[in-house]
């Protein structure tokens, strides 16, 4: 009978634990969509709501509140002949100046490589950023004396912020960075931190560097290949990490607020964790993403869709032959029907371009004998007209295509079907024409 009670007390204790996380944690999201309050006036609203009246009689607290240090600064070094899924961390110094100016667009580039890189990461107290959003962890990622080193500063008190920006500005100068890469960190991650800089009145040289936000390139890579573009996801898919052990984002800010109530360390571990891997998966998907560009075929484990990802990038930074190149391969290989009709489509403006009309028209018209209707074969059928009537002077064959994809259009695209009655219209006027000079 003790026994069973024992059990009961604890079942009760479990549950009553439960209910309190549970109310603290839907007070946090209450108080996460509510806007224009500061970090100190959310975490004083969260203690005042999941406050509980004292009892009279003396109880020991569940938890004791530990003594919180300001911020640290943690440093954690990797050989470069350590693997990350299926890459070695030494491969990100191969990656030429060329490839990261195309990639980032930016030819600032062109005489760098990831040797001076500055890789980095926020985690924050909000997602929504704005002026009561702290970026409580920064992660920092970069090459020095023959290692990665993936670095953090971590905000154990809000009010030490401005110190811990004034060492964090100190070590961007004595490392001597000569550009930043993030992932989404143009929209996010550089104006929430310049922000922080400029409220507590620091430097921030960070914003004067070329910036490789890689979000970008990614999904121009995989996002026609893979569910999602989420750096976890590409950790997962594209390195092959394994990553399992993980948490929300959106639990970040809840634990940070929780670990400031209680000083409660356990708390914070988990998105230490989940900050260094991010590091080192932006690494991991960079180095995968730039060997799908290597001309070493043992270097390369790219398959169809990259090659068309790449050209696509190429396509974009306005290497017309190189993307060609890309597309051919891609074509060449195992793609989706959707994927392959868009290759060709993007081949066949380039062939165009350089005049290359046996190709061109060779591409259009194997497009053209699809069977469903897509934006793809009525762009092939709307090109063979225009070959027909303005390269050729074909002018009964234009028409035949023209009526073809005015038939496939109707109920599908207005564009087209408006574009190819116009080009009939156009059409049986000239051949009018033609016929009443022979007659």
């Amino acid at each position: 009978m003790t026994d069973i009670k024992d059990k009961l007390k604890h079942l009760k204790k479990e549950r009553q634990t439960r209910t309190k996380t549970q109310k603290i944690r839907n007070t946090w999201e209450t108080i996460e969509r509510t806007e224009n309050l500061s970090t100190k006036e959310k975490l004083e609203h969260l203690i005042n709501l999941t406050r509980t009246e004292k009892k009279p009689e003396n109880k020991v607290p569940e938890f004791e509140p530990q003594e919180r240090e300001p911020f640290q600064f943690i440093e954690n070094p990797y050989p470069l002949d350590v693997r990350y899924g299926k890459i070695k961390i030494a491969e990100g110094l191969a990656i030429s100046g060329d490839l990261l100016s195309c990639l980032s667009k930016d030819p600032e580039f062109e005489k760098l490589d990831l040797s001076t890189a500055l890789f980095i990461d926020l985690e924050t107290t909000g997602l929504s950023g704005g002026t009561g959003v702290i970026p409580f962890l920064v992660g920092m990622g970069y090459y020095r004396d023959g290692k990665f080193y993936v670095a953090q500063y971590f905000l154990g008190d809000p009010g030490a912020e401005e110190k811990m920006l004034k060492e964090l500005n100190q070590f961007f100068l004595d490392m001597k960075f000569k550009s930043i890469v993030t992932y989404n960190g143009k929209v996010f991650d550089i104006p929430l931190l310049e922000t922080r800089f400029i409220l507590k009145r620091q430097p921030f040289i960070l914003s004067e560097m070329p910036h490789l936000d890689f979000l970008f390139p990614a999904r121009s890579l995989w996002a026609h290949k893979l569910e999602n573009c989420r750096l976890h996801n590409l950790a997962l898919e594209v390195v092959g990490t394994g990553r399992t052990e993980d948490i929300p984002s959106a639990e970040i800010p809840w634990r940070y607020f929780q670990y400031i109530q209680t000083g409660n360390y356990d708390l914070i571990e988990p998105i230490l964790y989940h900050n260094q891997e991010d590091i080192l998966s932006l690494l991991g998907v960079i180095i995968v993403g730039s060997q799908i560009f290597s001309e070493d075929p043992k270097a390369c484990e790219a398959d169809a869709m990259d090659f068309f990802g790449a050209g696509k990038i190429l396509e974009k930074f306005g290497q017309t032959e190189k993307s060609s190149q890309y597309f051919q391969k891609a074509i060449e290989g195992h793609l989706s029907d959707k994927i392959f009709l868009s290759a060709r489509r993007r081949l066949s403006v380039q062939f165009k371009k350089n005049q290359e009309w046996d190709k061109a028209v060779s591409l259009w018209e194997e497009m053209a004998s699809a069977e469903n209707p897509s934006n793809d074969l009525l762009f092939s059928l709307r090109e063979l007209a225009m070959y027909h009537e303005h390269k050729q002077k074909e002018y009964l064959e234009a028409k035949k295509v023209s009526e073809e994809g005015f038939v496939l259009a109707r109920d599908f695209s207005l564009y087209y079907e408006r574009d190819f009655s116009r080009r009939m219209d156009r059409l049986r006027l000239k051949i009018k024409k033609e016929q009443e000079k022979q007659d």
